[in-house]
């Protein structure tokens, strides 16, 4: 009976493996080594005992974070628990590749685990020749399996989240740094440039956005006037300096400067101008991510500040990781080495220095203060890094016992315990979580709805375009159907036609002309209602009129009746032709054919005066 298993955690599932000839392969470890390349040798050594496929990406990537992180799955279990067979007297023996794992299955399922020498080599041989071994898994498919796990893998090992990226704050803080630099730079040049036009304004305006401002503004000095000072007041937000400005153009000792000159100051001003615009506009940016990537830091010490701290440690995780005393001195490393190389007093305060909070602490205070802030400033950069919700509830109340511990340092007041403190921040902090909690989830219903409502709108109109269809379909199947039952109609009229001929050919009978002049215009009429176009329904019952006195006439004929009742008939048809009603097409056409009745008739009268006379 085997004893010695082999679990094997692959992108498309779990497999469990049986090794055979467990003491021969203990003692021939370099024929393994040799086997493990050869699929024939190695499947005489190793045999596919159970196979677990994942059942999705998500699946195998919870299994897969499971096992590296040392844990063991409710998949793993169910698997290890259905698929290894009892093992008697003897444990069964199951080898895995990491100790880690290793371990947690052994304190949850109670087997002897192995790792390492054979049960490395053998999961060596697996691992290069697992397509082989499991059937309807193939190269390509595993491969396939490998990189889309391992994409997802690393996606989550690096925990990127759009909302959390520390990243952004890093390159703001960078620029906004940068931003300042330049703006500094380019202010200066425009002071000096406009300062040969008009240099009384430098020593009243001393901002340099501010002065950017009114160069721009200003222009030649000779044009302001008290009409402009309006708008001079609008910029420097001060009536008393406006009007400064206004005297000291009149008695200006500056020179005087083309207008090409003047267009390029202006020019430059106003990129200053725009620069002073983005660098508000970034910080506002900056204040906004801090909220969402650290709020706790940022209440307690400042964005900007906070946002030095993270870029200097790279990263708000390794700010976590730092300890108190590496985070006050943050920012001022040289100072430190310097301090340790020639033996001097070591820095009291790095990046935290900026803060108000050591700025208002006496001078005997700011080491005792800087080392309470560091403290703090840790306990809030571990609170952000690792919190679901992120909320500033902390950041509130350790800013406040920074305070109290500030006030305590000038006054002697007594500070709360920190345990209170933190008893009402989780309170409070919980109460914010499920208030966010309880919006997301609103928010969320909102959305389903509004995907529900859409969805059926576009059902419904799928299904007014499907009528549509149908109806149309269906006007077309019937306007074909008629127009082939007029087409069967004409076909019948032109046979009975073909045969009439036939028998006049052979001397039998009358001439039936009108008649099938009279069947023609009835199919004719029959085709035109079909289609929709009139609808006459008068001219029918002439037809049947006409029909019945051309069968009255017939039987006269054959019982030797006189041709008297003619001239009635002429009598009527012209009344008939002369009615002022109106009269439809199909009517007209019935109109310019009973004329010729007459004469069809005259002539069967003759032919048969003729035969009586022979």
């Amino acid at each position: 009976m085997v004893l010695l298993h082999v679990l094997f955690e692959h992108a498309a599932g779990y497999a469990l493996f049986a090794v055979k000839e467990v003491e021969e392969i203990g003692m021939l470890l370099p024929q393994v080594e040799d086997s493990v390349l050869n699929i024939g040798k190695f499947n005489n050594v190793v045999k596919l005992a159970a196979f677990f496929p994942f059942k999705s990406a998500q699946s195998a990537l919870e299994n897969i974070n499971a096992v590296s992180e040392g844990v063991v799955h409710a998949d793993l279990k169910l698997f290890l628990e259905t698929n290894l067979p009892p093992g008697g007297k003897k444990k069964n023996i199951l080898g895995v590749s990491d100790a880690k794992i290793g371990a947690a299955l052994q304190e949850e399922l109670g087997l002897s685990i192995q790792t390492g020498g054979v049960v490395a080599e053998i999961l060596r041989g697996v691992r290069l020749h697992f397509h082989s071994l499991v059937k309807g898994l193939t190269a390509q498919a595993a491969s396939k399996a490998q990189l889309g796990l391992g994409h997802s893998y690393s996606r989550a090992k690096v925990k990127f989240n759009v909302n959390r990226a520390d990243n952004m704050i890093i390159q703001s803080i960078a620029l906004l740094d940068q931003l300042d630099k330049d703006i500094n730079t380019f202010a200066m040049r425009v002071r000096e440039w406009y300062g040969y036009h008009f240099p009384e304004l430098i020593k009243i305006v001393s901002d340099n956005a501010t002065y950017c401002r009114l160069a721009r503004l200003i222009g030649n000095r000779k044009e302001l006037s008290e009409e402009s000072l309006e708008a001079l007041e609008e910029v420097v937000m001060d009536s008393a300096k406006a009007q400064a400005i206004l005297e000291a153009s009149r008695s200006s000792m500056g020179m005087d400067i083309s207008p090409i000159d003047l267009i390029n100051i202006e020019s430059f001003s106003s990129r200053v101008v725009s620069l002073v615009d983005y660098r508000q506009g970034l910080q506002e940016y900056l204040r906004s991510k801090m909220g969402q990537v650290a709020p706790n830091l940022a209440a307690l010490i400042g964005e900007v500040v906070g946002a030095r701290l993270i870029s200097h440690a790279g990263s708000l995780t390794n700010l976590a990781k730092y300890p108190a005393s590496t985070v006050q001195i943050l920012g001022a490393e040289k100072a430190l080495f310097r301090a340790l190389k020639t033996r001097g007093n070591t820095p009291k305060y790095g990046l935290i220095f900026h803060s108000t909070f050591i700025g208002r602490a006496a001078a005997k205070n700011k080491g005792r203060i800087s080392r309470y802030l560091a403290n703090k400033c840790t306990i809030a950069s571990r609170i952000d890094c690792f919190s679901e919700l992120p909320t500033s509830v902390f950041g509130d109340k350790l800013r406040d016992q920074v305070e109290e511990r500030l006030s305590f340092y000038e006054t002697g007041d007594v500070p709360r315990k920190n345990v209170d403190v933190m008893k009402e921040a989780v309170k409070e902090a919980g109460e914010v979580a499920a208030e966010i909690k309880r919006k997301l989830e609103k928010k969320e219903r909102k959305r389903k709805k509004r995907e529900k409502k859409l969805a059926a709108l576009s059902m419904a109109e799928g299904e007014e375009e499907e009528e549509e269809s149908k109806v149309k379909s269906n006007g077309e199947t019937a306007e074909n159907g008629d127009a082939e039952t007029v087409k069967k109609k004409k076909k019948k009229m032109k046979q009975e036609e073909e045969v009439e001929e036939g028998a006049e050919t052979n001397g039998v009978g009358d001439t039936p002309t009108p008649k099938k002049k009279k069947k023609r215009e009835v199919v004719e009429e029959e085709g035109a209602e079909t289609k929709g176009t009139e609808d006459t329904p008068a001219p029918k019952k002439k037809k049947n009129k006409k029909q019945e006195e051309e069968m009255e006439e017939e039987a006269a004929e054959t019982n030797g009746v006189e041709d008297t009742p003619a001239p009635k008939k002429k009598k009527k048809r012209k009344s008939e032709a002369i009615e002022p009603e109106p009269v439809d097409e199909a009517a007209m056409e019935t109109a310019e054919v009973t004329p010729e009745t007459p004469q069809t008739e005259k002539k069967k009268k003759k032919k048969k005066i003729k035969t009586g006379d022979e």
